[in-house]
C-alpha cells in the first residue's frame, strides 16, 4: 500500500514523517517525496492517529486520486530542480509523461485546475528558489549558476529572476535578509 502526504519537500520533512508513522505503530518500507510505501494495510485508528499527528505538523494525507497526481508532479519537478535528478537533458513534458506513464496535456489540466498556475510556471518559481539558494551560498558565480540550472544564458537567468522577484540576481545576493521561500510554500 501507498500514503500519499502533502507537503513534504525535504529530507527534514522525510524524517518527520517517519517519526508519526514510527509513533502511530505503522510499519514502512520507504519514505520518499511525497510518498511512503507501506509493509501492511494500517488500520483505521492508526490512519486517523497519523493524519491527525501529520496536520499538527503542516502535513496532509492524501487520499483524492487527482491530489496525489499533482503531488506526484510537484516531487518530480522538485527532484529535477532541487535534487539535481539526472534528465538526460529530456523536456519536462517528457519526464512527467514517461515516469507518470500519463499524457502530459492531462497532467497540464489538471495541474492548472487544481494549483492554479501552470506546471511551467511552477518550474519556473522551483527553478528561481534554487537560484535564490546558490546565490545565498555565495559559492558560484552567475554564469555557474545558470549553468547548473541550465537555463540557455546568464541574461536569461537574470530577465527571469528579474520578472519572479522583482530584483536581479546581484542585488539579491548583495541583500542580507532571507527572502527564500520554504519549496511547499512556492
Amino acid at each position: 500500500m501507498q500514503l500519499y502526504i502533502k507537503n513534504m519537500v525535504c529530507d527534514r520533512c522525510i524524517l518527520a514523517i517517519k517519526q508519526q508513522l514510527d509513533g502511530a505503530g505503522i510499519a514502512y518500507n520507504s519514505v520518499n517525496l511525497g510518498e511512503v510505501a507501506l509493509d501492511q494495510d494500517p488500520t483505521p485508528e492508526q490512519l486517523d492517529t497519523l493524519n491527525k499527528n501529520l496536520t499538527a505538523i503542516g502535513f496532509e494525507l492524501l487520499d483524492d486520486r487527482k491530489e496525489k497526481l499533482v503531488e506526484k508532479v510537484k516531487n518530480i519537478i522538485i527532484a529535477l530542480i532541487h535534487r539535481n535528478d539526472d534528465s538526460n537533458n529530456k523536456k519536462l513534458s517528457a519526464i512527467l509523461e514517461e515516469r507518470l506513464q500519463m499524457d502530459y496535456h492531462y497532467l497540464s489540466n489538471l495541474f492548472s485546475s487544481m494549483e492554479g498556475i501552470t506546471i511551467e510556471k511552477y518550474t519556473i518559481r522551483q527553478r528561481i528558489e534554487r537560484v535564490k539558494e546558490l546565490l545565498t551560498y555565495n559559492e558560484l558565480s552567475l554564469s555557474e549558476i545558470a549553468d547548473q540550472m541550465e537555463y540557455s544564458s546568464v541574461q536569461h537567468l537574470s530577465q527571469q529572476f528579474k520578472k519572479e522577484t522583482g530584483l536581479t540576481p546581484s542585488r539579491f545576493r548583495e541583500l542580507k535578509e532571507n527572502t527564500r521561500k520554504p519549496l511547499d510554500k512556492v
